[in-house]
């Protein structure tokens, strides 16, 4: 009895110690919700935003994040992406839900560290109601406006600062190895149904088509939509890998059924 209760004691203790450990690693760190946008009892529209004003403070870099809950349970959303955080001050967190529901809880998320871990900081009680109703051009409180412009402001920051940077010649060899990829899919996925086109005969002929009207209409509304607005396709080059890689597929396909069935070119 003694070696159980020996044994149980230990385990307690040992329980004890990772709390309080766990706790002193997160003790650096505190946020709390000053204000909300709407309030902090609304329903909202369909993909509308809530806003929540944080005040931080913390010893080392984190993100943060506001995260809906109802009845303990995470729901599906779209939220910020956090910028790093150091010292105190302000951030903006907000989220919208994908689908209509409730939400009675905020819980406010810190991440960061080596290794990355995320934590919850604090808890902000609400009742919130997502609907499928249409949602018009509302006006924006100052305080989220503001809030927006010094995160629009750290971006461009550190997008001018990574434009500064030396590149390597590993990266710059990487760069061109993979648009060189790109262009060979391109080529390859265009050329090789037209091939097959042009040397098949009725129905597979219509088959190889295919393919390649897929890849030509997915480069054409790439450059037609960056055209009108640049940032459209930020990813272009992994559309055109994903569906040059798809045509050429489908030919592959066609050209086995083809040998399969004693096909004739």
């Amino acid at each position: 009895m003694t070696s159980i209760a020996e044994r149980v004691f230990g385990l307690l203790l040992l329980a004890g110690l990772w709390c309080v450990t766990i706790t002193a690693a997160h003790a650096g760190s505190s946020a709390s919700v000053v204000k909300t946008h709407p309030s902090d009892s609304a329903t909202l529209g369909g993909n509308e935003y809530f806003w929540v004003h944080i005040e931080y403070a913390t010893d080392e870099p984190i993100s943060l994040w506001a995260r809906p809950y109802r009845n303990g349970t995470p729901i599906k959303q779209m939220s910020n992406a956090s910028m790093t955080y150091t010292g105190s001050g302000d951030a903006l967190g907000w989220f919208s839900l994908i689908e209509p529901g409730d939400v009675d809880e905020v819980r406010i998320v810190a991440g960061g560290g080596k290794p990355y871990r995320e934590w919850e900081l604090t808890r902000y009680r609400v009742e919130l109601r997502w609907t499928n109703a249409p949602v018009t051009a509302a006006h924006r409180p100052q305080w989220v406006e503001d809030l927006l412009a010094i995160e629009k402001a750290h971006y461009q920051q550190d997008a001018e600062r990574r434009a500064r940077e030396p590149v390597s010649g590993g990266e710059v060899a990487s760069f061109n190895g993979f648009m060189l990829i790109i262009l060979a899919l391109v080529l390859a996925g265009i050329g090789v149904p037209l091939w097959s086109v042009w040397k098949w005969r009725g129905g597979w002929k219509i088959a190889a088509a295919a393919p390649t009207a897929v890849v030509v209409f997915v480069v054409v509304r790439i450059l037609v939509d960056t055209a009108r607005d640049p940032t459209s396709h930020n990813l272009w080059p992994f559309e055109i890998l994903m569906f040059g890689t798809l045509a050429l597929a489908c030919t592959g396909v066609l050209r086995v059924a083809r040998r399969i069935m004693n096909v004739e070119a």
